[in-house]
């Protein structure tokens, strides 16, 4: 049986019926053109008559009811597809409200432990003849940005491509089957490297500090509390909607700011005018969470790819006008990147950690209720294909991403980008976030305000 290392462990062990621990997605498909009235369940019947299921979807916790289930992995040879597959369809009159809330009860559920840790669901029956395929996965076996990449390797950008197969049959999903081994030399070779970065946290943070102090202007990891930084509960409400991403742009060329700063902004006002209506409205002005990417510098160019870390921006929910919470957006967003700019990505990823490590304390009694959240809302901007794709001849028209709430985090903001369109999707704790859909509404009202502003 292959060791579970602990970055996947920490997922299960974290899982309570409170905090269900998956990912999903929901996808938008436009049949393609002959297709006839059984097109879903050939769809199902495609997803199912299958035995080439890649490792990383055959494995489960070794012992679904033990210690064990979180130390090691095992994994099934024969895959009950009539379970984890499955055809639904929206109930009358089919709209995309039917099919959301669909979405807000499958996300609610566990995943069952004695299984391979995913589910997904073939939905026919909306009004406007589009098919939906709602799929979930165990954090502890994909991220969110991981889940994604599955996705859009399982399409194609072909429309007349019939050779299209879902992520569970993709050869190239990352194996968990094989194990990820203990490799103690490459231990010490890393510790090594880690060891001179880490010790050049102790200069960083005392710089970071005297910047603090001398600027004032860095957004700290201590937010004012709000009904949405509360326990949550385990049911769940899902809302999603797309925008076009020209809209968007145009302000941020207008406003000389960036894509994710004016999404930011649309988050901020909506946030605003939610509270507003709630009569929850902090004095102080909100702030998020957002994990950003950022290009290593020339000198570590030969390691290759980008460095992640996570950054903390002031969303200036105090101030009424849109163009201004922009201007400061804009400004906060900056200066948090100034910061981690000189960081190696170690440095950045320790010092992410430190920023959202209060949430770790969540599950501790008392703490949510008592302590200051370190941030009020987690937002995250997912790259996307830049072109059409297709699944065997169907239009992907909807690629919503389904996250995870937590205690003191009672919503999450998640989006990603696909041909002329920002799709984001909003999950949130169904007992603590009243009307979760209300958000998108003031999203759109927040683009509109900045429209005018910037137009």
């Amino acid at each position: 049986m292959p060791f579970m290392p602990p970055t996947d462990s920490m997922f299960l062990l974290a899982e309570t019926r409170e905090h269900p621990m998956h990912v999903g997605g929901l996808q938008l498909f436009v049949p393609p053109d002959g297709a006839g009235p059984e097109f879903a369940r050939e769809l199902v019947e495609g997803f199912r008559h299958n035995d080439e299921v890649s490792p990383l979807f055959r494995k489960r916790p070794a012992d679904p009811v033990g210690l064990l289930g979180t130390t090691w992995w095992t994994q099934d040879d024969v895959i009950d597809f009539d379970y984890h597959v499955r055809h639904s369809a929206v109930p009358q009159p089919g709209r995309i409200r039917e099919l959301l809330q669909l979405t807000s009860r499958w996300h609610s559920s566990l995943l069952d432990r004695h299984r391979p840790l995913w589910e997904a669901h073939v939905v026919e029956g909306l009004a406007d003849g589009r098919i939906a395929v709602y799929s979930k996965v165990h954090h502890s076996m994909v991220d969110g940005v991981s889940a994604i990449r599955l996705m859009q390797k399982s399409l194609s950008f072909d429309p007349d491509a019939t050779d299209c197969v879902p992520p569970w049959l993709l050869k190239s999903s990352r194996s968990g089957g094989g194990g990820r081994r203990l490799d103690p030399f490459g231990l010490v070779r890393g510790a090594a490297g880690v060891a001179g970065d880490v010790a050049g946290l102790v200069p960083t943070s005392l710089k970071i500090a005297n910047e603090v102090i001398r600027d004032g202007d860095i957004t700290l990891p201590r937010a004012p509390r709000t009904m949405l930084n509360v326990p949550v509960g385990g049911a769940r409400r899902f809302a999603a909607q797309s925008w076009e991403i020209d809209r968007i742009q145009r302000v941020a060329k207008s406003s000389a700011t960036t894509l994710n700063d004016v999404v930011l902004a649309m988050v901020s006002g909506a946030l605003r005018d939610y509270l507003l209506e709630q009569n929850a409205l902090p004095d102080d002005p909100m702030t998020a969470m957002v994990p950003v990417s950022l290009a290593l510098r020339a000198g570590d160019s030969d390691s290759g790819g980008n460095s992640v870390g996570a950054i903390i921006v002031n969303l200036a929910t105090d101030r009424e006008n849109g163009s201004t919470r922009l201007e400061e957006i804009a400004y906060s967003s900056k200066q948090a990147k100034r910061i981690l700019g000189d960081l190696s990505p170690t440095q950045i990823l320790a010092l992410s950690a430190a920023q959202v490590l209060p949430l770790a304390f969540g599950p501790v009694p008392g703490y949510v209720k008592y302590a200051h959240p370190p941030f009020n809302v987690i937002v995250s901007n997912v790259p996307g294909p830049k072109e059409e794709m297709y699944f065997n001849g169907a239009r992907l028209d909807g690629m919503y991403p389904v996250s995870i709430a937590l205690d003191g985090q009672a919503i999450n903001i998640t989006l990603t980008s696909r041909k002329g369109f920002l799709d984001f999707g909003i999950i949130g704790c169904r007992r603590s976030v009243p009307s979760l859909q209300r958000l998108l509404l003031h999203l759109e009202t927040a683009l509109a305000e900045l429209e005018q502003s910037w137009g």
